[in-house]
């Protein structure tokens, strides 16, 4: 049976044990211990050693607490070994009885809760710690030798420079004892940190994956207008024990996060959740959905035993209860009616249909109007273009492509908004103009549902504005606004409202409150719009296109 308190009580009790090492090493407050005494009587070479270990093992201890709360097997074996050395070298000079005490208490608790920590680390972070670790101390070795300095042969110059690293020394020169210690500090404390990072596996959507997906969504893909996007190539997928279900994740920055309801049979879908909270166990990730509909969030919340909070609502438009006409209407018709007059022409087809030069002129206009050199999207992109099966629909003017937009496939009937792009110099209201043409041509494509943008924290927007909001309402979407600076909630908002859709909820689901900050990073390095610490090397396939009539298959990257 998991004691959950055990990891929590051992993380925060390493950091206290850190952060007393660390203050008694630079105050001299924490020095005077019973052990004072015998620090006296010990050789100088031995209590500068105790000195700069208590703190580089304070550092280590402080930045291990992480990692022990997270059930890491590799950070209990540097805990073990480092708190009983940390209590033979405190003894030899200044450590606080206290705190020893804490320290030998601690370890005893560990060893005895041994199998508490087992999650598994990374296996290329051993291969990047070493990598640290001898990169650096060549580094240490090259600054050493000009510091030191000095008419000493090779073999004692380099002698010095080691034990100078380690605290052995006493140089005449604080400076260089000081630069040498904190070079030590530095390369010891870094590969640790390398050893014990999150792990970042490379999610890479193989062929034999994407086949039974595509299989699950020839069958179910009625069901979620996020179920196309599971076929991401920078998505991993855990299947159920009957393989009739599955979830599509990535890891990013120690979050397990899976986007959307998982795909396939719904009577299978606990199967495929189970695997992925055991899969998020094993490597101590934090397990996380973002976007997933009411019925899927019921699903994992009952399964899993997470808890869901709703995040915002997806628009879905009914193609058969789409007008133009009425007053709700009028601007829409109005700026429809102006682009119109002003010689924009609109045609929708599949990809499938697009002639191949055709479709690479589409991909290298869209490429240059994207807005940034980093292609955004993770829970509703599908980061490529070009799917024969996607709706493509393009606007031009004299011959010349201006805009376009692609929506993936939502089952038989359905579409859903992939990709938006238009020459930043045409026409305001020119992706209105595509999407009322999509719509009108949604009965000859045989579509009877479309999804528009996810719209984030919507209710409170819409709310917020009500006459007889209450102060707290107003001063979250006060917030809101604000915010829309950068992240367009607003305005995706404004722009969804203006089509009269369907608002269906969507939910992000977490284990615990503490972590949705945690989560809530993770998702906006997953779309893009904050920088992961470690940049993840992406290979995005921008366009795969079949044509049976030619037989031509093309494939470019939209980013990287």
């Amino acid at each position: 049976m998991k004691r959950a308190w055990v990891p929590a009580a051992a993380g925060y009790t390493s950091l206290l044990i850190g952060a007393l090492d660390i203050l008694g090493a630079v105050n001299p407050y924490f020095r005077h211990s019973r052990f004072g005494a015998l620090a006296g009587q010990l050789p100088g070479m031995v209590t500068t050693l105790a000195r700069a270990s208590t703190l580089v093992i304070g550092i280590l201890l402080v930045m291990i607490a992480h990692a022990l709360r997270r059930r890491k097997a590799r950070a209990w074996r540097a805990v073990v070994i480092l708190l009983p050395v940390g209590v033979l070298v405190g003894a030899l000079h200044w450590r606080h009885p206290i705190s020893a005490a804490i320290s030998l208490l601690l370890l005893a608790v560990l060893v005895i809760t041994r199998k508490e920590f087992y999650a598994l680390p990374d296996p290329r972070s051993r291969w990047r710690a070493l990598g640290n670790l001898a990169a650096l101390g060549v580094l240490d070795l090259g600054v050493g030798w000009l510091l030191v300095g000095g008419h000493a042969g090779v073999g004692e110059r380099f002698q010095q420079v080691l034990l100078g690293l380690v605290g052995l020394v006493d140089f005449p020169s604080d400076r260089v004892y000081y630069s040498l210690a904190a070079l030590g500090a530095l390369t010891a404390v870094t590969t640790l940190f390398l050893a014990l990072r999150p792990e970042r596996p490379v999610a890479v959507l193989s062929a034999d994956d994407e086949s039974r997906l595509r299989a699950l969504l020839d069958r179910y893909g009625s069901r979620d207008s996020l179920g196309y996007f599971a076929l991401r190539r920078d998505k991993s997928v855990i299947m159920s024990p009957t393989g009739k279900a599955a979830v599509a994740y990535r890891v990013v920055s120690g979050v397990m996060l899976a986007s959307g309801d998982p795909i396939g049979d719904p009577e299978a879908w606990p199967g495929a959740i189970k695997r992925f909270m055991e899969e998020a166990a094993r490597h101590a990730w934090v397990p996380a959905v973002i976007g997933c509909s009411e019925a899927g969030g019921e699903v994992w919340t009952r399964v899993g035993g997470l808890s869901a909070l709703e995040i915002g609502d997806e628009a879905v438009v009914e193609v058969a209860d789409f007008t133009l006409d009425g007053r709700a209407m009028r601007n829409v018709r109005q700026m429809v009616n102006r682009v119109s007059r002003a010689g924009y022409v609109c045609a929708i087809r599949r990809a499938a249909d697009l002639p191949v030069k055709e479709l690479e002129e589409i991909v290298q206009a869209a490429d240059s109007w994207r807005g940034s050199s980093t292609e955004r999207g993770f829970s509703m992109a599908l980061g490529r273009f070009g799917d024969p099966d996607c709706v493509v629909a393009t606007a031009h003017k004299d011959g010349r492509l201006r805009a376009v937009l692609q929506f993936v496939p939502w089952g038989p009937s359905g579409i859903s908004l992939d990709l938006m792009r238009r020459d930043r110099t045409a026409e305001p209201g020119l992706n209105e103009l595509l999407i009322v043409r999509t719509l009108e041509a949604c009965s000859t494509l045989g579509v009877r549902e479309v999804s528009l943008n996810f719209a984030m924290f919507r209710a409170a927007l819409a709310r917020g504005e009500r006459l007889g909001a209450g102060p707290v309402l107003r001063t979250w979407r006060g917030l809101l606004v604000f915010l829309s600076r950068w992240f367009q909630i607003e305005s995706l908002y404004r722009f969804n409202a203006k089509f009269r859709p369907i608002w269906e909820p969507r939910f992000v689901v977490y284990p615990a409150a503490r972590d949705l900050p945690r989560i809530g990073v993770a998702s906006l390095q997953a779309e893009a719009f904050i920088p992961s610490f470690t940049p993840l090397k992406r290979v995005w396939a921008s366009a795969s296109v079949l044509s049976h009539r030619k037989g031509a298959h093309m494939t470019r990257a939209l980013g990287a």
